[in-house]
C-alpha cells in the first residue's frame, strides 16, 4: 500500500501523508458484525481516571473479529476488504460456504474472490489457519494463539509476523517480530502469511489534531509540574530531575523497572530473548 503525500498548503500539511489504501475495496461494513462502544475517558466505573491521555475522537463502531478462527473445513469467500477503525491492519469480510459472515484480518496478498478455509490438513497458503503443528518449518505466519482455544494473541497489528523454527515434542518453536523465540503448543492455531497494510509505520500525521482525532489528549512533561504534581516538578528554572531516575507521577521507576507477572509459566517457554535495540 502506498503512501500518499500532500503540498504544504498549510502548517499543518506541511510533512502530512496518509495511506492511500489502494487495497480498499469497500467503505461500507457488515451491519450484523458491528457493535456500539462507549467512550470511557479513561474513567472506570467511579469516576475516577485510571488511564491518562484518553479523551475526544471520532466516534467509531467495533468490528466483531473472529480471532479464533474455529469455523474448521468450511470454505469461505473473501467478499471485501475493509478499513477498520479499531485497529492498525485491514481487515477482510468472509462469506462462508453455509452463509454465515465474519471478519478476520487481512494478510498481505489477500483479494476479493480467494478461498480460505480452517482445519487441520487445509492448504499452506495466505489466509488459511491451521494447528502450528501442522504448518511446515520456515513458513512466516501470524495471528498465532498461545493458548488453544483462547484467539489470536500474537502478530496481529499490521506488517507483523512470525516464523517457525522446529519442534520440541509437543511444542513449536517460534521467532516472534521482536526476536524473542519461545516455544508455543502445537495444538495452537495460527494463520499463514503477513499480516497487510504493512506501510501504516510510515504515516507522518503532520498536526497535533490528527493525535485528538485518535482519541489522544496531550501528553505534560513532569519536569514542566509543581511539585504537588510530579517527583520531577518544581526548582528555579530547567532543573535536572534530582533522583536516582526518572519515576512516574507516582513515584515509580520509568526505566527498567519490570511488569511481567505470569513469569513462571511463561519464562520456560522463553528460549531466546528479544533483542535490545
Amino acid at each position: 500500500m502506498a503512501i500518499k503525500k500532500y503540498k504544504p498548503t498549510t502548517n499543518g500539511r506541511r510533512g502530512m501523508s496518509t495511506l492511500a489504501n489502494n487495497e480498499i475495496t469497500t467503505t461500507t461494513p457488515e451491519k450484523s458484525l458491528l457493535v456500539s462502544q462507549n467512550k470511557s475517558g479513561g474513567r472506570n466505573n467511579q469516576g475516577r481516571m485510571t488511564v491518562r491521555h484518553i479523551g475526544g475522537g471520532a466516534k467509531k463502531k467495533y468490528r466483531i473479529i473472529d480471532f479464533k478462527r474455529n469455523k474448521f473445513n468450511v470454505t469461505g469467500k473473501v467478499a471485501s476488504i475493509e478499513y477498520d477503525p479499531n485497529r492498525n491492519a485491514n481487515i477482510a469480510l468472509i462469506n462462508y460456504r453455509d452463509g454465515e459472515k465474519r471478519y478476520i484480518i487481512a494478510p498481505q496478498g489477500l483479494e476479493v474472490g480467494m478461498i480460505i478455509e480452517s482445519g487441520e490438513n487445509v492448504d499452506i497458503k495466505v489466509g488459511n489457519a491451521l494447528p502450528l503443528a501442522n504448518i511446515p518449518v520456515g513458513t512466516v505466519i501470524h495471528c498465532i494463539e498461545l493458548k488453544p482455544g483462547k484467539g489470536a494473541e500474537v502478530a496481529r497489528s499490521a506488517g507483523s509476523s512470525a516464523q517457525i523454527l522446529g519442534r520440541e515434542g509437543k511444542y513449536v518453536m517460534v521467532r516472534l517480530q521482536s526476536g524473542e523465540t519461545r516455544l508455543i503448543l502445537g495444538t495452537c492455531l495460527a494463520t499463514i502469511g503477513v499480516v497487510g497494510n504493512e506501510d501504516y509505520e510510515l504515516v507522518n500525521l503532520g498536526k497535533a489534531g490528527r493525535k485528538r482525532h485518535m482519541g489522544i489528549r496531550p501528553t505534560n512533561r513532569g519536569s514542566v509540574m509543581n511539585p504537588n504534581d510530579h517527583p520531577h516538578g518544581g526548582g528555579e528554572g530547567r532543573a535536572p530531575i534530582g533522583r536516582k531516575g526518572p519515576v512516574t507521577p507516582w513515584g515509580k521507576p520509568a526505566l527498567g523497572y519490570k511488569t511481567r507477572k505470569n513469569k513462571k509459566a511463561s519464562d520456560k517457554l522463553i528460549v531466546s530473548r528479544k533483542k535490545n535495540k
